[in-house]
């Protein structure tokens, strides 16, 4: 029997919240065709001309907000995961964790994979939806240094996972004693994209943004519309936990400036919903696993003091699934479907 092992691949982040180091990594994750997919010539100009001139500063205080003891968050909380898996599903199928910016790099986990003899790995990258900012710049970075480095490695990859039975109640799982202790809205943000990235995720060029409610039209177009993924999944968990419509809704956080992006935007509901009567507030981030920047600043306290400000009374952030039992479990069985050849 070939050797396996499985491959965890979460976002990043800076080896310290120093500019220096904040600086080196915002370099590697916008320099990335797939996050800013712009000409290389203009991405380099926005890039070193604009962006990196000010940002890591701004970028270096948020994170030395949320830094811990053990390091980014992110990373440790991916650890984690990491180890719990691994404990899980025993010694003779180790569990590698990879950063797509950062470290670990891939570059170097994918070295070690070849280097420790493994011969098939399952690659499970972190992101509940498709997005070729998020799941799919995992999977080529993953593919193009296992091509450079151990062509022979096989490599199966779990499809997007937005509205799987088993992912929806690691959600509920989640979710259900934030739920039980009442309140008035339940907001669901999601990280934001730029509209364009979506008619250029639909290969059909006639479906996204072409179709009058295309979220709502059935079409093959969704298996790669990051839009219509979260609406699957805020209908599924919705669903699941028997939510009021009337008590719940969708937005879109992170944006940039400069084009249109996924609306309605987080930050202008946080300070819509106080002024509807909306004052004890909810907010689930279903975009992401592990809690990081996006959530443990950007919404635990930008957007807490924002929501509270417009009139808010009580606000609180639910957690992302990070190392919860149940989202261990559904690691875990996801592995054992494709030991078992079943389909990912």
């Amino acid at each position: 029997m070939s050797k396996r092992a499985v491959l965890l691949v979460n976002l990043g982040s800076p080896d310290s919240p120093s500019v220096p180091d904040v600086r080196r990594y915002l370099r590697e994750f916008l320099g990335d065709e797939r996050v800013l997919d712009l000409p290389a010539p203009a991405r380099w100009l926005l890039l070193e001309g604009i962006i990196l001139r000010t940002r890591p500063k701004h970028s270096a205080h948020a994170y030395a907000s949320v830094w811990t003891k053990d390091g980014s968050p992110l990373i440790a909380m991916s650890r984690s995961v990491q180890r719990q898996l691994a404990a899980q599903l025993g010694p003779d199928l180790p569990v590698y964790l990879a950063m797509r910016y950062g470290s670990p790099s891939i570059a170097s986990i994918v070295g070690q994979l070849a280097a420790d003899g493994i011969e098939e790995v399952l690659l499970f990258p972190q992101y509940p939806h498709y997005a070729m900012s998020s799941w799919e710049t995992v999977v080529v970075k993953v593919m193009q240094e296992v091509a450079r480095q151990a062509p022979a490695l096989r490599v199966t990859t779990v499809q997007p996972f937005y509205a799987d039975a088993d992912y929806i109640e690691v959600l509920h799982a989640v979710c259900a004693p934030y739920l039980a202790g009442g309140y008035d809205h339940l907001l669901f943000s999601y990280h934001g994209l730029p509209v364009r990235h979506l008619r250029k995720a639909d290969s059909s060029r006639a479906h996204c943004t072409v179709t009058a409610d295309c979220c709502a039209t059935c079409s093959p177009a969704h298996a790669t519309c990051y839009k219509a993924q979260c609406l699957a999944t805020t209908r599924a968990l919705a669903a699941r936990a028997g939510l009021d419509p009337r008590r719940y809704s969708v937005a879109f956080q992170s944006r940039l400036a400069g084009e249109p992006w996924l609306e309605p935007f987080t930050d202008h509901e946080l300070e819509r919903l106080p002024r509807e009567g909306r004052k004890n507030l909810l907010v689930l981030c279903p975009a992401f696993v592990t809690d990081c920047l996006e959530t443990l600043e950007e919404i635990a306290v930008r957007g807490r003091e924002s929501f509270l400000a417009a009139g808010g009374v009580q606000f609180q952030q639910i957690p992302c699934p990070n190392d919860h039992p149940a989202f261990i479990d559904f690691l875990a069985k996801r592995t054992q479907d494709w030991l078992k050849g079943g389909q990912l």
